[in-house]
């Protein structure tokens, strides 16, 4: 009785409330999109509720511990408040991410997908250019263009995102084989359609759902390499910081006991690339058109 009551709603709901309701039962999923719900209140309104100067220095209030009047993190080795610091690196951190992510999926589903659709040499040539930027670290050429010119975050949204999206680009191509040969493209051609509007008009948009999960695990690389860099101290020079330079400013002093010159920043990294990834399942799931009753 249950058993068919259960089969016969799962029948009554659309698609799109059937993924909703995946998407939902995904502890984890529902979980990240809190978190980043949570981390984009505190790093963008928290600064008005919790105002600090963190362009001038202070040296008479430099290493003061968490719990000092005033410095609930306490203070860096000039004087900045580490809370507040956290609020301004989150921005750009998270400003990043989401710019280099977009970004990289954009270009990534559109080279994906006009190799895909034309086929032939073009595909050929189209994919060993990006086999050849696959074989190339992304880390190593950050560090090479961060040595060549100043860090910015214009700069740096625009290089991750030239150097991410190689792997949206390869599963988009996949999926434009497979959509390339449907019945609604091969009629669009008979009827004199062009090939831009058959990429744009039918091929992008039936692999969304491969675009729209991909695109949240390209947030959190993106989030990730920003760390790399800053850590490895070419990212952006104060007074402009992120979470990974925050790791860098605060190594120095590991051994003095001043952990919360790292810890707050390592954990806001760990559990924002954590919550992106989970939201990336939950939307695997919502997209899943294999017709899972969960």
């Amino acid at each position: 009785m249950t058993a068919t009551t259960t089969t016969t709603t799962s029948r009554i709901l659309s698609p799109r409330q059937r993924g909703l309701r995946r998407f939902l039962h995904n502890r984890l999923a529902v979980f990240g999109i809190v978190t980043i719900a949570l981390f984009l209140v505190f790093c963008f309104l928290g600064p008005l509720m919790y105002p600090t100067d963190q362009i001038h220095t202070d040296l008479k209030n430099t290493m003061l511990p968490p719990g000092t009047a005033g410095h609930l993190l306490g203070t860096d080795d000039v004087g900045y408040d580490v809370l507040g610091r956290l609020m301004t690196g989150g921005q750009i951190s998270i400003l990043i991410g989401l710019a280099a992510g977009v970004l990289a999926t954009v270009i990534g589903t559109l080279w994906g997908a006009i190799a895909g659709y034309v086929g032939g040499a073009v595909d050929a040539v189209m994919m060993r250019v990006v086999d050849a930027g696959i074989a190339i670290p992304a880390t190593f050429l950050l560090l090479i263009l961060s040595a060549i010119m100043r860090p910015s975050v214009p700069l740096m949204i625009v290089v991750i995102g030239l150097v991410s999206w190689l792997v949206p680009a390869r599963l988009v191509r996949a999926e434009s084989i497979s959509l390339k040969s449907r019945e609604y493209v091969l009629a669009l051609r008979a009827m004199g359609g062009t090939h831009s509007r058959a990429v744009l008009r039918h091929i992008v948009p039936n692999t969304v759902g491969t675009i729209v999960v991909n695109a949240t695990f390209q947030v959190a690389d993106a989030i990730l390499l920003v760390a790399y860099i800053s850590f490895l101290g070419m990212g952006l020079q104060k007074p402009a910081t992120d979470w990974g330079a925050m790791l860098t400013s605060g190594i120095t002093y590991t051994y003095a006991g001043a952990w919360w010159l790292i810890f707050p920043a390592g954990f806001c990294i760990v559990l924002t690339v954590c919550a992106f990834n989970s939201i990336g399942d939950g939307l695997r799931d919502f997209f899943d058109v294999k017709g899972r009753n969960a």
